[in-house]
């Protein structure tokens, strides 16, 4: 808790860092109470412990808690004030991420990359799934290596803070800046392994060259880490309300591989409309349907997948942060229900 202070005219002036807390405990009191905290206040008002203070340090009515949730606006400052710690803790993660192993960050690389050999063995050879397709091949790269963005946000926002309790208890700071944080880390250890994609689909016969439409790669890239960081919040507040949720994971991410159409052609074997539209509403199934047109077919993605897309994208992002926010006071405690 903070207290005001007030000094008279021949008082000697405060020290400079007293007079900056006194500052921040003016904005703090002038903040307005929720109504738990309002509630708490009254609870407190008659312990020995409020007794106490009240004897040492006055009347305590001008207090307020300082941990909690500020209000929206304030709460988006508070972010973008922390802007060059969210980019440098980013970057410091993705230099530690692996260097302990014998590769280092050549593992990066290397996993997509041997996610797509062995669905291409699986799919494309033993089952026969490459039947029909001029290239199958690039076909399974692409979806195995931009699916992994969307499901490495899943997988991490479980687990984003309950990893970061010390941090949470330890400072004072807006808790999205974590998931935030997760996110910036995941695609800057994923730019490489993208442009490893670009030089497989290139390389390898009937070797897919770039065309104009693959000047549409980054804005989709934009709509897919809109995306990302919808489900990185939603799914982050989630991982503290239920702690089992992060086991369940692998398989959530398991049935959303074989329902988006990540290695094989899902339209192959469904063949209801009904069922159809509902897939065509997936984003997941949709933003990898449009890399594929742009950088395999040439052609520009259809308008509704645009719409479906982008409609996706910030509809997650406002009811992710909005879900994010309500909760940011109970991310510090032992257990959250």
């Amino acid at each position: 808790m903070t207290r005001e202070t007030s000094t008279g005219s021949d008082s000697p002036a405060p020290p400079a860092h007293k007079t900056g807390m006194q500052t921040e405990a003016i904005e703090i009191a002038s903040m307005p109470r929720s109504k738990r905290e309002q509630n708490e206040f009254e609870a407190l008002k008659d312990s020995k412990f409020v007794r106490n203070v009240v004897t040492k340090h006055g009347d305590l009515s001008h207090l307020r808690a300082v941990s909690g949730r500020p209000p929206f606006g304030q709460y988006l400052k508070q972010l973008w004030h922390r802007r060059h710690f969210i980019w440098w803790d980013s970057r410091g993660k993705v230099a530690s991420s692996t260097v302990e192993d014998r590769l280092g960050s050549f593992w990066l690389i290397l996993r997509p990359i041997l996610d797509a050999m062995f669905y291409w063995l699986i799919f494309g050879l033993l089952l026969n799934m490459s039947r029909g397709m001029d290239n199958y091949i690039a076909f399974v790269i692409i979806g195995v290596f931009m699916f992994q963005n969307t499901s490495g946000a899943i997988n991490s926002g479980t687990r984003v803070i309950t990893s970061s309790k010390s941090m949470i208890r330890a400072f004072q700071f807006p808790r999205a800046a974590l998931p935030l944080a997760t996110l910036v880390r995941d695609y800057l250890q994923r730019v490489p392994a993208i442009l490893v994609m670009f030089v497989i689909i290139m390389a390898i016969p009937p070797h897919e060259l770039p065309t104009t439409t693959w000047l549409l790669f980054p804005v989709i890239l934009v709509l897919q880490m809109v995306m990302d960081f919808g489900l990185l919040l939603l799914f982050s507040r989630l991982g503290v309300m239920l702690p089992d949720l992060a086991k369940a994971m692998a398989f959530v991410t398991r049935i959303l591989m074989y329902g988006s159409g990540v290695i094989f052609p899902i339209d192959r074997f469904i063949s209801h409309p009904t069922i159809m539209s509902i897939i065509n509403l997936n984003p997941i199934y949709v933003v990898l349907d449009m890399y594929r047109l742009i950088l395999i077919d040439g052609t520009v993605p259809p308008t509704h997948h645009w719409i479906v897309l982008g409609s996706w994208a910030f509809g997650l992002l406002i009811v992710g942060f909005l879900f994010f926010w309500r909760g940011e006071e109970t991310y510090s405690r032992e257990r959250t229900y």
